[in-house]
This record gives C-alpha cells, sequence and structure tokens, in this order.
C-alpha cells in the first residue's frame, strides 16, 4: 500500500524538480522589465559622458595661450557636468556650455559638435576667438541660445544656420564677420532675438527675414549693407526693437514699416534713405527711441509723432524734412535728447517748455525758426546743451537762461539776436562753450564773463560789441580758444590773458585795439593760431611759437608791428629809425647810401661766386649736395623744384603747421605730391632750429616703417632750411576730430586701427631701433592719417636717442598742455603695443 503510494509521490517530486530546473535559470536570466530599462541608461548615460567629455578636452588642448588653460584647470576626468561652464541636463548630458568674458583664446574648428545631441545654450560671448564659424555648428539640432558676440570671428556666417530650427536668441554681433545674410536665416521661425551688428556684412537685407514672425529684436547696424529694406519686414509685426543705422541702405522705406506698431527703438541713423517718413510711423505710440539722422528724408514731419507721448531720445538732423515746429510736435515729457538740426523747419519755439523736465540736449541749429528765444526755456532745468544756432531768431538772449545750472553748452550764433549779453551768464558755471557769434548784440562784454570758470571755448565774434576787454577773461583758466573778432573793442589788450596757460587759438582782428601787446603773452606757450589784424597795434610781438610762426596776414593793418615773423620788420631796425633825428639822417644819409650799396655789390659778387660753387647744401638718402632724391623715382630733384613747386613757399599752399615751421604741398614734376617742411628763420632760437632740423633728419633717414612718415630728402641753404616728406592725405588726427562730419566718418573700427597703427609705430622705436628712439611729443597733430585711415607718426624734432646703459635726463620737450596726457598715451600705447596687439 505504501509503495502504491510512495510512487505517484515520487513522480511529483521529480516533476516539480523539473520545474524549477526550468524557471530558476529564466528568473535570474531576465530580471524584471524595470531593472533592464535602468541599468540601460545608466550604461548610455556613461558613454555619453565620456563622449562629450572627451570632445571638451580635445577642444581644451587647441586652445592657443596658457591663460585659456588655466581658465579650464578644472577640465579634468570624465565628468563634465562637474567643470567649469557646464551644466547637465537630469540625464547627466551636457545642456548648458557658458563660458563669457573668460579670454579664450583659438578657435572652433576643433570642437566636435555632434557630441551634444542635447545641448541648449552655447554662450561665447566676449572672449578672443578667432576664424570662422564651423559649419559643422548645425548639428546642435535642439540649440535654442547661441551667443559668438564680441569676439574676432572672420569669414561668412555659415549656410547651415538655418538648420538651427530650435534656436530662440541668435548673437553674433561685435566680430568681423563679413559676406552676405544668408537667405536660410529665414527658416529660424522661432528666432526672437538676432544680433548681427558690428561686422562687415555686405549685400541686401533678404526678404526671408520677413518668415522669423517671433522676433522682437533685429539689430543689423554698423555693417555695409546696400540696397533697400525688403517690403517683408512688413510682416515682423510682434518687432519691439529695429537698428539699422550705419550701413549703405537706400531708397525710400518700404509702407509696409506701418505695420510695425509695436516698436519701441527705432533706428535708421546714418543711411542713404530717400523719400517721406512711414506716415503712421508711431500709430502704436509706443515709440522710445527713433533715430533717422544723417539721411535724405524729405517732406513732411509725420504726423503720428504727436502721438509719441514716451519719447526718450529723437533725432531726425541732416535731412531734408520740412514742418511747422510749433504744430507739428507735441508734449514729451520724459524726453532727454532731441536733435532735429540741419532741415528745413520753420515756425516758433512755442512748446510747453515747463513740460521738458528731463529735456537735457535741445539742437535745432541750420532751420529757418523765427521768433524770440522764449523765457520759459529756463525752467528746462535739466539742459545741459542748447543749439539754436543758423536760424532766423530774433530778440534778445533772455535772462532766465540764467537758471539752467547744469548747461555746458550754449550755441546762438548767426541769428539776428540784439541787446547785450545778460549779466546772468555767471551763474553758468558748469559752462564749457558759449557761442554768440555773427548777431547784432552790443554793449560791453560783462566783466561776469570770467565767473564762468569753467569756459574752453568763448566766442562772441561778429558782434557789435564796444569798450574794452574786460581782464577778467584771464580768470578762465581752462579756456583753449578765445574770439573777439569783428567787433567795436577798443583800449589796449589786458595783460591778464597771459595767464590763459591752455589757450591755443586766439582772434582780436578787426578791432580797434592800441597800444603794445602786453608782456605777459611770453606765457602763452599752448598757442598754436593767433590774429590780430586790423587793429591799431604797435611794438613787438611776442616771442612765443604762436606769434612767430603766424603769417603775416595775422599782423596786418596795424600801426607798426614788428618782430620776427613773416612780414614783420625787425624791432631793432624800428627802434633805430625812432631815436634818429633829422638833422643825423641828413649827415649820414649820403655817407650810409654808398656804404650800403658797395656792401650790396660784394655781397652779390660773394653770393655769385658762393652759389657757382655750391649752389646748395641739399641731401637726400645721401645724394649729391646739390639735389636730392624722392623714393621710387631715379631722377634728381633739385632745389628749384621745390622752390616752384611751392611757388616760392606761397601761403595758399600751406597745409599746416609743424613743430618749427610750416608744412606746404607740392607736386612734383615727376607727378608726385610731397610735403616741404619749411622752418622758420629765428635769431633768437637759430641754434634750436638747427638742432631740431639735424635731429629729424638723423632719425627718419634710417627709419622705414608704415607707421612712421618717410623722409625723401632734405635742404639746408642760406635763405632756407625745408624737409621733403611723403604726403599723407587726410591731415593730422586733430584735425579730423575737430571736423564733425570727418569724425563721424572717423568710426570706432578706423579709430582702433588708429591706435594700434601708432602703437606699432611707438613698438618700432622702442624695441626694434638701436639705439632705442624717444618721440617725446607724441599728440593729435602729430599722428597723420592717410587715404586708408592708416596712422602715420610724425614730428620728430624733439625725439632723443635712449643710450643704454646711461642715464637719461632732457629738458622739457612736447607740446605744452599735451605733455602729461601725452606720457599716459605713450605708456598705454606701449602697453598696447606689446600686450593686445598680438591678441589681435
Amino acid at each position: 500500500m505504501m509503495s502504491l503510494l510512495q510512487k505517484p509521490f515520487s513522480m511529483f517530486l521529480q516533476v516539480l524538480f523539473f520545474l524549477l530546473l526550468i524557471c530558476i535559470p529564466s528568473f535570474f536570466a531576465f530580471p524584471p522589465k524595470s531593472s533592464a530599462t535602468s541599468f540601460g541608461a545608466a550604461k548610455y548615460v556613461a558613454a555619453e559622458g565620456n563622449k562629450e567629455a572627451e570632445a571638451l578636452l580635445k577642444w581644451k588642448a587647441s586652445l592657443d595661450d596658457k591663460h585659456s588653460q588655466s581658465v579650464l584647470s578644472s577640465w579634468v576626468g570624465s565628468s563634465p557636468c562637474k567643470w567649469l561652464g557646464i551644466t547637465c541636463d537630469n540625464s547627466g548630458s551636457v545642456a548648458d556650455f557658458s563660458l563669457p568674458n573668460f579670454g579664450l583664446r583659438g578657435t572652433l574648428h576643433g570642437f566636435n559638435f555632434s557630441s551634444f545631441p542635447n545641448l541648449l545654450t552655447l554662450n561665447l560671448w566676449k572672449n578672443s576667438l578667432y576664424g570662422t564659424i564651423p559649419s559643422h555648428i548645425s548639428n546642435l539640432t535642439k540649440i535654442t541660445n547661441l551667443d559668438l558676440s564680441d569676439n574676432h570671428f572672420t569669414g561668412n556666417i555659415p549656410l547651415e544656420i538655418g538648420l538651427l530650427t530650435s534656436l530662440n536668441f541668435l548673437y553674433l554681433d561685435k566680430n568681423n564677420l563679413t559676406g552676405l545674410i544668408p537667405a536660410s536665416i529665414g527658416t529660424l521661425k522661432r528666432l526672437s532675438i538676432l544680433y548681427l551688428w558690428w561686422n562687415k556684412l555686405s549685400g541686401s537685407i533678404p526678404s526671408s527675414i520677413g518668415n522669423m514672425t517671433m522676433l522682437t529684436r533685429l539689430d543689423l547696424s554698423t555693417n555695409n549693407l546696400s540696397a533697400s529694406v525688403p517690403r517683408e519686414i512688413g510682416q515682423l509685426e510682434s518687432l519691439v526693437g529695429l537698428s539699422l543705422s550705419f550701413n549703405n541702405l537706400n531708397g525710400s522705406l518700404p509702407p509696409e514699416v506701418n505695420n510695425l506698431t509695436h516698436l519701441t527703438v527705432l533706428q535708421l541713423f546714418s543711411n542713404n534713405f530717400t523719400g517721406h517718413l512711414p506716415r503712421d510711423l508711431c500709430l502704436g505710440g509706443l515709440l522710445v527711441n527713433f533715430s533717422a539722422g544723417y539721411n535724405h528724408f524729405s517732406g513732411p514731419i509725420p504726423r503720428s509723432l504727436r502721438n509719441c507721448t514716451g519719447l526718450f531720445r529723437f533725432r531726425l538732423d541732416w535731412n531734408q524734412l520740412t514742418g511747422n515746429i510749433s504744430e507739428d510736435f507735441g508734449l514729451y515729457p520724459n524726453l532727454n535728447y532731441v536733435d532735429l538740426s540741419h532741415n528745413d523747419l520753420y515756425g516758433e519755439l512755442t512748446w510747453k517748455w515747463g513740460g521738458f523736465h528731463n529735456l537735457a540736449s535741445l539742437k535745432l541749429s541750420n532751420n529757418n525758426i523765427t521768433g524770440e528765444i522764449p523765457s520759459e526755456l529756463g525752467k528746462g532745468t535739466g539742459l545741459q546743451m542748447i543749439d539754436l544756432s543758423s536760424n532766423l531768431l530774433k530778440g534778445t538772449i533772455p535772462k532766465e537762461l540764467g537758471q539752467l545750472k547744469a548747461l555746458f553748452n550754449l550755441a546762438l550764433h548767426n541769428n539776428h539776436l540784439f541787446g547785450v549779453l545778460p549779466v546772468e551768464i555767471q551763474m553758468l558755471s558748469q559752462l564749457q562753450s558759449l557761442n554768440l557769434a555773427s548777431n547784432n548784440l552790443g554793449g560791453s562784454i560783462p566783466k561776469q564773463v570770467g565767473e564762468c570758470s569753467n569756459l574752453l571755448q568763448l566766442n562772441l565774434s561778429h558782434n557789435k560789441f564796444i569798450g574794452s576787454i574786460p581782464s577778467e577773461i584771464g580768470f578762465l583758466h581752462f579756456l583753449g580758444n578765445l574770439d573777439l573778432s569783428g567787433n567795436l573793442l577798443a583800449g589796449e589788450i589786458p595783460s591778464q590773458i597771459g595767464q590763459l596757460k591752455q589757450l591755443e587759438t586766439m582772434n582780436l582782428s578787426h578791432n580797434k585795439l592800441s597800444g603794445l601787446i602786453p608782456n605777459d603773452f611770453v606765457d602763452l606757450v599752448s598757442l598754436t593760431a593767433v590774429d590780430i589784424s586790423y587793429n591799431e597795434l604797435e611794438g613787438p610781438i611776442p616771442k612765443i611759437k604762436g606769434f612767430i610762426e603766424a603769417p603775416f596776414e595775422a599782423f596786418m593793418n596795424n600801426s607798426g608791428l614788428c618782430g620776427n615773423a613773416s612780414g614783420l620788420k625787425p624791432c631793432t631796425l624800428l627802434t633805430s629809425r625812432r631815436k634818429s633825428n633829422k638833422i643825423v639822417i641828413l649827415i649820414l644819409f649820403p655817407l650810409l647810401g654808398s656804404l650800403l650799396l658797395l656792401l650790396i655789390m660784394v655781397g652779390c659778387l660773394y653770393f655769385h661766386h658762393r652759389t657757382s660753387r655750391e649752389r646748395i647744401s641739399c641731401l637726400g638718402e645721401r645724394q649729391s649736395p646739390h639735389s636730392f632724391v624722392v623714393w621710387g623715382h631715379e631722377e634728381e630733384i633739385l632745389h628749384e623744384t621745390i622752390i616752384q613747386a611751392t611757388n616760392n613757399f606761397n601761403f595758399n599752399n600751406c597745409i599746416g603747421r609743424g613743430g618749427y615751421g610750416i608744412v606746404y604741398r607740392a607736386m612734383l614734376p615727376t607727378g608726385q605730391v610731397v610735403a616741404v617742411k619749411k622752418l622758420h628763420p629765428s635769431r633768437e632760437g637759430e641754434l634750436m632750429n638747427l638742432r631740431t632740423f639735424r635731429n629729424e633728419i638723423r632719425m627718419l633717414i634710417d627709419i622705414r616703417h608704415r607707421n612712421i612718415v618717410k623722409l625723401y630728402g632734405f635742404c639746408s641753404i642760406i635763405e632756407h632750411s625745408f624737409l621733403v616728406y611723403e604726403f599723407i592725405e587726410r591731415g593730422s588726427l586733430k584735425m579730423n576730430l575737430s571736423s564733425e562730419e570727418q569724425a563721424m566718418d572717423l568710426d570706432w573700427n578706423r579709430r582702433l586701427n588708429v591706435v594700434k597703427g601708432v602703437a606699432n609705430g611707438l613698438s618700432y622705436l622702442h624695441h626694434d631701433c638701436s639705439p632705442p628712439i624717444i618721440h617725446r611729443d607724441i599728440s593729435s597733430s602729430n599722428v597723420l592719417l592717410d587715404l586708408e585711415y592708416e596712422a602715420h607718426v610724425s614730428d620728430f624734432g624733439t625725439a632723443r636717442l635712449l643710450m643704454p646703459d646711461s642715464t637719461n635726463w632732457t629738458s622739457f620737450a612736447g607740446t605744452f598742455g599735451y605733455t602729461a596726457p601725452g606720457t599716459y598715451l605713450i605708456s598705454f600705447l606701449i602697453y598696447i603695443s606689446r600686450t593686445i596687439l598680438p591678441v589681435l
């Protein structure tokens, strides 16, 4: 019985054991589904982390300098999520790569973009990256924010940029990108901000830009874009900021611009636009910043501008716009800056000036505005600049302007103003420039003008001021330019003007001034231009550079000026005549006449003998003593050739004044134009001029550098000494900065190139010359610009050789008032030449 029962049970155990053998291996071989997924993900993340780490480390190794390597010192190992500038997502993959303003130097060519499939942000703003933007950047298929701005990238914007369809923000501004804006950029339909400004992009704005309907800010300014603005730009109805300034865009603005009713910033400055401004420009009433100056817009002021009550900055200057200034503009309580100058506007200044509390700059010059200057203008207490010049204003200058305590520039010249200059002028303690020229102002110049202690420029010329020049002008210790010409001023020149140590230009011509020029004027060491013609002055002129170098026209029509200047009689002869009496003249005249005739004959014979034996002492690149050579020409240039080319140093050929002479333009028979600097003859300064002459030759004859003016030849004879240089077309940096129009052409890129050029020149003098050369007079007057705005350092009259192993100590040299800034400038430029230029 038991055996029968045991058999089935034994079979059951065997079956159960067999099932366990089948199930247990399956159980261990196939874990739960969730466990399998977690294990696989961990393995995948580890693989991706290693791939991303390898790509980052490879790019780090490609960077150029030690600084870049030290900045990324935390980039070690295989876990990039803990590295500087790296942020990972929840899966451990790199999502954010941000290293802005870290001074990294290198390219992106070795960056493996395909290793970062989950990257959302790439921010390398303000580094020193260069080279082209690689086309394989398109592998960042998920990226939403790409910022490569403020670097040194060159080449074209890659066409593949259009494949980054997830982009919301694209910043490529402040680089050196060239070529066209690719039409493929129109595929970036999610883009909200597009900044391409400050590059060298050319061609037209692609019409495909109208596809980016989510754009809120578009900045294409400071490029070389041309053609007209495409009509499709009107499709960007979400735009709040549009800047197209500083390009070569032309034609009329398309009427579709009226669709951009959400604009708060519209900048069209400095293009070649024509036609009318959009009629509904400010239909939305949201404009805050509107700049359309320096174009060719014509027609009326859009009426919609009356609705722009939120305007903060408003520029329409240098166009041909018409309209009534008292009717076409509204009330702008937030307005800070307005420039409507150089248009054809008319009407009177009847604005409600009490509502302009925030106005800092008011520029309405060169229009046809009539009426009087409203006294209510004094309520604009925040005003810092007022320019109402070149209009048809009449009446008096309101004394209420004295309430403008922040005013530093007041320009009312070239109007029909009359009356006196109000004494309330003394309350303008911050005033730096006062120009009331070419009006009908009369009375005496109030002595209170001397209390405007910060004045740099004072121009009261071409009025009807009477009386004497107030001595209180001598209290204006910062004054650089003084013009009182064309008035009815009488009496002597006050000696206190000699205290103006920073005075550079002084014009007292066409008055009734009399007496001697004060002896104190010898202290006007910064004076470079002077005009005292058409007065009743007499006696010697001061023995300072500004007077000695002045042309004869600056002294003509006076009673009896003398001195060592062009066209003036020597003071010794003039004094001798005054002391002579008629008896002595009658007795000695025949004897002196005979003696003089004899001396003339002997002198002529001596001169003829001397010139026949040695006509001239001229050298040019160590040639014969009778001629000199201009580089690039085989024939020698005779001394007479230079005399003929300058019309015997005629004033009409004068183009400027150097450190110790006048510079003339001369065209040689070969057709080449050169600059000729003729040194001033001076008895007292004869040795100094000779030293300067020889010093400049010594310094320049062996120097060959693109940023240092070339010396072609030199000449020294009894009559005169001169140096011949290459002709630098645009003149001095000072002249270019002094002209508003030329300063506009000298944009920041060109100014940087000027600094680099001067730095290169100084670096050559200091480090590549043996012994080193120290210029000692770097100023804007001694930096010349050619047609390509390349800088050339000139005027080596005060330069010194820096002898090694010796003490170098010199007396004062340089341009007074420029010496301390010049010292800092030299140090700064040397620093640039040895540190920054190698990077650039």
